[in-house]
């Protein structure tokens, strides 16, 4: 019977399908954006950071013998051979995979004594106090000092703090703490849904939460993630990216089937919903809700409440 040798196999397994495709098959290596390529033959084959993903066939791996194997369906033998004969007659030189970042140190700024101040603000905007007292118990809002600011926090997986937002009140400032990451931006975790909600501000989030209580919804029964301003789609949509915290929250979340865009109700946030609606589709069940009253669910929720609309809003930076 025919053998190949455990080192030999070996051998082939080192070799990762961006290097192989790069020196054996260059034609049917296609640029997606960034980091990321797919194949000429199937566009939603995509490698990046040294492995590949087959999101229509929901299969992937890291090696070239992989892809041999479970997309070119060859027998695992002739998938060596191939390998190791392609490599014998001309050297691979290998593709550098970018290093991986080390995690930023968000840089959060001093707690004052007292919320009142930030409280007081939320519930002006018509945030409701339970969801108020839950952010601040788990360590997603607290009152800056000595500006007073309402201080929104990103937490990762482990609710390490990661980003943090600061919002001025009664005043149009708004920034964000020294190294935070955007991949972790505000966000409210579901103990068991399939589900994620996408706003563009933590206000946002909190508003639409707030309305889910109002109709004898359970609140928290979906995830809820927050964008940290506004996204903007390059022109060309093969070069655009999904929001960095949006691409976070569905990579450690891999339980969510849909995805439910409440982007503002203007220009801007019709393109972004429009785009990302068609970057997802493949793999999940998008949906796109707009406010059905205002131009955010901001205002959405103050026109329920019969309260003012706040005149003074924060300059949203891009993401």
């Amino acid at each position: 019977m025919p053998y190949i040798s455990p080192e030999v196999v070996a051998k082939a397994r080192e070799m990762d399908l961006l290097t192989y495709l790069r020196n054996y098959e260059p034609h049917e290596l296609v640029h997606f954006g960034g980091n990321t390529y797919c194949t000429r033959e199937h566009d939603s084959l995509k490698i990046s950071n040294g492995k590949w993903y087959w999101f229509s066939r929901g299969i992937g791996g890291y090696t070239a013998l992989d892809y041999l194997i479970k997309v070119k369906e060859l027998p695992f033998m002739e998938a060596v051979e191939t390998i190791m004969g392609r490599s014998a007659v001309l050297p691979p030189v290998a593709v550098n995979t970018p290093k991986k970042e080390k995690p930023k140190a968000v840089l959060l700024p001093q707690a004052s004594r007292c919320a009142t101040h930030a409280a007081n603000y939320l519930i002006r905007r018509g945030i409701d106090p339970e969801l108020i007292e839950y952010c601040f118990s788990t360590g997603r809002l607290y009152e800056s000092y000595p500006h007073h600011n309402v201080v929104f926090v990103g937490l990762d997986k482990y609710n390490k703090p990661r980003y943090a937002n600061l919002r001025g009140i009664g005043s149009d400032f708004k920034g964000e703490a020294n190294g935070s990451d955007k991949r972790f931006s505000f966000s409210i975790p579901a103990k068991d849904s399939d589900t994620v909600h996408l706003f563009e501000s933590a206000i946002d989030l909190l508003s639409y939460a707030t309305i889910r209580k109002q109709e004898g919804m359970v609140w928290n029964g979906d995830h809820l993630v927050s964008l940290a301003g506004v996204y903007k789609p390059k022109e060309n949509i093969e070069e655009t990216a999904l929001p960095l915290a949006l691409k976070q929250y569905l990579s450690d979340h891999s339980e969510i089937k849909r995805v439910c865009l409440r982007l503002d109700k203007d220009a801007t946030g019709k393109l972004a919903a429009s785009t990302l609606k068609a970057l997802l589709q493949d793999r999940y069940e998008v949906s796109v809700y707009p406010p059905p009253i205002g131009k955010d669910y901001n205002d959405c929720l103050c026109y329920r409440l019969g309260i003012p609309i706040t005149s003074v809003k924060p300059k949203v930076k891009e993401r």
